[in-house]
């Protein structure tokens, strides 16, 4: 795309299935080093990522021609098989369906940032749940409470 100029940011969410805390101290920067592997191998900029044991932020530097949803699943899919042929977990490792992406202004990408890299201090005070819910809010975006990380199709 000769002579296209943008910049757009995306602030992409997600969780571990059931929210259940998986993601370990002990290989999340590895985790995190395979997830920028993958945006960068996409032809799209990673900004920051980071996280808690049961979910992830990303933010990600996008061009226009990026489908975002085929984006999150091919980082999903890939990270997804990396942590099991690791065995990282007891069991089967899964990220929970769907994924909230959120657009950041230029003016804005340093505060996200900051939010993004101080997970552990900001999840103190609040659940991710809690977290998600604002901004789903903030954004406003329809959607129903009592459905809000439940998987369809899947009992539970």
């Amino acid at each position: 795309m000769a002579n296209t100029y943008s910049q757009l940011y995306v602030h992409v969410v997600f969780s571990v299935k059931g929210r259940a805390n998986l993601i370990s101290k002990h290989w999340k920067e590895k985790l995190y080093q395979y997830i920028t592997g993958i945006v960068t191998n996409k032809n799209q900029k990673l900004m920051v990522v980071n996280g808690m044991p049961d979910h992830l932020h990303i933010l990600i530097g996008i061009k226009p021609d990026s489908n975002l949803s085929d984006l999150v699943r091919d980082i999903k899919a890939n990270t997804s098989k990396w942590i099991n042929e690791n065995k990282y977990v007891t069991g089967r490792f899964e990220w929970q369906a769907g994924f909230g992406a959120f657009s950041v202004s230029q003016s804005q990408v340093l505060k996200i940032t900051n939010y993004i890299m101080n997970q552990e201090e900001h999840h103190k005070k609040k659940t991710f749940k809690e977290e998600y819910i604002e901004f789903l809010k903030a954004y406003q975006i329809d959607f129903m409470p009592d459905y809000i990380f439940k998987d369809y199709g899947a009992c539970e």
